[in-house]
């Protein structure tokens, strides 16, 4: 987490991944090329591992904290295992399957592999010179601090809370009640990201007012599909 207070008394609490950016390929899409590292050229297609990939990450099972794995190498040696565990379960041998699990961590945060959304930054600026603060709420790999900085994000957030570092995932309230304290308990604040359940709806719990983007709903309810709706959403 960012050490920066927030002095404010208005303040977004924003999602990164989905919302303000992206890793194109995603999980999948990292296990894959590590995959390739070891094996060349393979069988195993991004759809059929991405089959594999809806269990055993810490946000899968949000409503249990994981303090212990506040250490990054800790957290990966966890996501390893997890990794090399969906890798045999493909059909892909002990030995390179425990090897690309390893090397996973090295292609999903390469800088390169991260994108922007084009409205992210524009909307952070606008809304920035409102009289708006921003703090970020994610759960993320423990280098995201790093690709927020690379990304040019980093220098728009007075907070970042992370739950690699913190131990609790969205939409766990704990997550929120921290990204409450670090945004020193503004008189009023909206939660802002791309998931119904994590974002929106562990916002809700506290009480904090929430703008779902980029995702259409399964109720067909309320979301915008360009972050620069949030100004006017927020500033009414």
């Amino acid at each position: 987490m960012a050490d920066r207070a927030v002095a404010a008394d208005k303040v977004l609490i924003w999602d990164f991944d989905g919302t303000l950016g992206e890793r194109p390929g995603h999980w999948s899409g990292a296990v894959r090329d590590a995959l390739t590292d070891v094996l060349g050229s393979h069988r195993f297609s991004q759809a059929h591992i991405s089959a594999e990939l809806s269990i055993g990450f810490p946000w899968h099972e949000p409503d249990l904290p994981h303090p212990l794995l506040a250490d990054p190498d800790a957290w990966w040696e966890h996501l390893a295992g997890v990794l090399a565990a969906a890798l045999r379960r493909l059909g892909v041998p002990a030995r390179p399957a425990a090897e690309a699990a390893s090397r996973v961590r090295a292609h999903y945060t390469e800088q390169a592999s991260w994108r922007v959304f084009d409205d992210a930054l524009p909307t952070l600026r606008k809304l920035s010179g409102l009289g708006w603060r921003h703090v970020l709420l994610s759960n993320h790999v423990p280098e995201l601090p790093l690709i927020l900085t690379g990304l040019g994000l980093a220098e728009h957030f007075a907070a970042v809370v992370n739950s690699a570092v913190t131990g609790y995932e969205k939409p766990h309230p704990e997550a929120f009640r921290l990204a409450l304290e670090h945004a020193g308990r503004p008189r009023i604040a909206w939660m802002i990201g791309d998931n119904p359940v994590a974002d929106i709806g562990g916002a809700s719990r506290l009480g904090l007012p929430g703008i779902l983007v980029r995702t259409r709903p399964a109720d067909r309810g309320r979301h915008i599909t360009d972050l620069a709706a949030v100004i006017e959403l927020v500033c009414r």
